[in-house]
């Protein structure tokens, strides 16, 4: 945090006959603490933020995951979400997919001066319903502010910690041959969403951002299947690009089959008319899980109970052949390789 917890540089509506982010309210003076308790305090307040403290003191027993991301998707909303609820999302489902039951997030905002402070109300509304939703507190933040033009309209990073809750934890490292890889839903939609919005593209079908908080249907997945060897969320580079790192760390190949990655007919179909390829869209509330051909079953039974994973499918397979590579077997029994994203087929979508 900023001095005394938060500082900030912000001009409100309420009580202030301004609408926008202003820079003279970013000094850490009296303007600053209140305007982080009208906006900040009022939708992300809780017993910890509220002690203002330079630090906030924290509660932990054993083995932690923690991530930190930064947050800089354009446009700012978008069909399913903002990049407050994203920024939230994001860091909680890394935290995740380490095995652990996320529970506080620091945040830290860029704002740049002249962000109409209706915006910034609803990314921060949506920030702290999001937090709720997954089960975190945020415990700790800072504001700043910079003149137009040194950023675009706001930045967010956020930091995520959490209790492992497995022995081993989940780990790219640990794919073995024989295992089974499941996604817990269609690959490629929000990526799409963000370049459609971004854009003015419009399709026959909407094509809304899947992002979600995972922590719940990871959390219920871990308890029901001991054993899982790799969670991960395929978000920057897509499904492709996230296997190709799992198969690297644990030397080993990965062999997909085309037919059974399931992928919405509006993505497909976007993505055929832009010539993407959504199995290197991102994704922000989907996750492979990759165990043991005996614990599969099980696995996809849990996973597809729970709403978020309700189109959860086998994909592929953990193989001994081609280390550290991702093959695909195509519809007419070819295979051809999967690499790694190269350069940056879409920025900015998260």
């Amino acid at each position: 945090m900023g001095k005394r917890g938060w500082s900030i540089g912000i001009d409100h509506t309420q009580g202030w006959g301004m609408d926008k982010v202003l820079l003279d309210y970013g000094s850490g003076g009296r303007a600053s603490h209140r305007f982080v308790a009208d906006l900040f305090f009022k939708y992300l307040g809780n017993d910890i933020l509220a002690r203002m403290d330079d630090a906030a003191v924290l509660s932990l027993t054993g083995p932690v995951a923690m991530s930190t991301d930064s947050f800089v998707v354009d446009p700012i909303f978008f069909p399913g979400g903002d990049i407050g609820s994203l920024a939230v999302h994001g860091t909680v489902n890394d935290v995740a997919m380490m095995g652990a039951r996320p529970l506080y997030l620091t945040c830290g905002f860029i704002l740049e001066e002249g962000l109409p402070m209706d915006d910034l109300a609803k990314i921060v509304a949506s920030m702290g319903q999001a937090a709720r939703d997954a089960g975190v507190r945020i415990v700790a933040g800072d504001t700043k502010v910079v003149p137009r033009g040194a950023a675009d309209k706001i930045f967010i990073n956020t930091t995520g910690v959490g209790e492992i809750m497995v022995d081993p934890a989940p780990s790219g490292h640990r794919a073995a041959v024989g295992d089974v890889v499941i996604v817990s839903g269609s690959m490629g939609d929000h990526g799409l969403a963000i370049l459609s919005t971004r854009e003015g593209l419009s399709f026959e079908a909407p094509v809304v951002s899947d992002s979600a908080s995972l922590a719940g249907i990871v959390g219920k997945l871990l308890a029901a299947v001991p054993g899982v060897h790799v969670l991960r969320d395929p978000t920057r580079g897509g499904l492709a690009t996230t296997l190709n790192e799992i198969a690297g760390q644990s030397d080993v190949g990965i062999e997909l089959t085309q037919a059974d990655i399931p992928i919405h007919p509006a993505v497909a179909g976007g993505c055929a008319v832009l010539g993407l390829d959504p199995l290197y869209l991102a994704n922000e509330g989907k996750f492979l899980c990759i165990v043991p051909e005996a614990k599969a079953q099980a696995a996809l039974a849990t996973i597809t109970a729970d709403p978020l994973g309700a189109g959860a499918k086998v994909i592929g397979r953990v193989v001994s052949d081609h280390p550290g590579k991702v093959a695909l077997v195509t519809p007419l029994g070819g295979k051809r390789l999967l690499g790694m994203l190269e350069g940056e087929q879409l920025p900015r979508i998260c």
